[in-house]
């Protein structure tokens, strides 16, 4: 009986999905698999059917995306995955034992993969930072139980920062379960865009976020790279 469904959110992944999917096929005896894409002009549908259980095409973004994916899953917990990330051994085992612990939700600590040696830097900080201020981002993995999940009304439908904005609602049913096995993520937007502006990038980011700035602003950064855009 599966008791547990991953949900993918995907737009254009057919180069890494294939991948990504045959690592969890052991999974499926427990693990409902459901793909949100969000209209794909590659081949990620036809990679996709044969390795998932539900592929749904939606109106793109990542909110909107695990949303409907979670309409689909038919089990009690849900796993947010993005399709560079790979879990760690045992992901089930150590999740329902967070949950036979009372957790109503908590993530993964992160891997960063790639060249640089920064990235072990930016994974551990992430993972610290997560531990102190109880906020989850979507490469840990998060994972949480339906009832949760609906209680906070899903996932606020903005263009960026649902993962924080989710993570500030379900704080106020019960504190981040952090599990200290290690989801790897690739590191490759880190690389496109240079580790350290990225970093600056991503706390730029996050600080005008809780002041207020609009995620439709802030995902325009996000996706140009860019600490500052004059036409904002």
């Amino acid at each position: 009986m599966q008791k547990y469904s991953i949900i993918i959110p995907t737009l254009n992944e057919a180069s890494g999905i294939g991948e990504c999917l045959l690592a969890l096929q052991e999974l499926r005896v427990e693990c409902q698999l459901i793909i949100a894409d969000g209209g794909s002009a590659d081949d990620t549908r036809e990679i996709s059917l044969p390795l998932v259980d539900v592929f749904i095409t939606v109106p793109k973004g990542r909110a909107v995306q695990m949303n409907a994916g979670a309409q689909k899953a038919l089990t009690d917990v849900l796993i947010f995955l993005h399709a560079d990330t790979f879990l760690p051994g045992n992901p089930l085992d150590l999740i329902q034992h967070a949950i036979n612990s009372g957790a109503q939700w908590g993530r993964f600590d992160m891997q960063l993969v790639g060249e640089s040696s920064m990235l072990k830097v930016v994974a551990a900080m992430m993972n610290w930072r997560s531990r102190l201020t109880g906020i989850a981002t979507g490469d840990q993995v998060i994972f949480v139980t339906r009832s949760a999940f609906q209680e906070v009304g899903c996932f606020p439908d903005i263009a960026l920062m649902e993962d924080i904005a989710i993570s500030k609602n379900l704080k106020k049913i019960s504190e981040c379960y952090c599990l200290t096995a290690k989801v790897q993520s690739s590191g490759r937007r880190w690389e496109a865009f240079g580790v350290w502006r990225t970093i600056v990038l991503m706390w730029s980011l996050r600080l005008r976020y809780w002041f207020g700035t609009e995620p439709d602003a802030l995902a325009k950064l996000y996706r140009q790279g860019k600490v500052f855009n004059k036409t904002l």
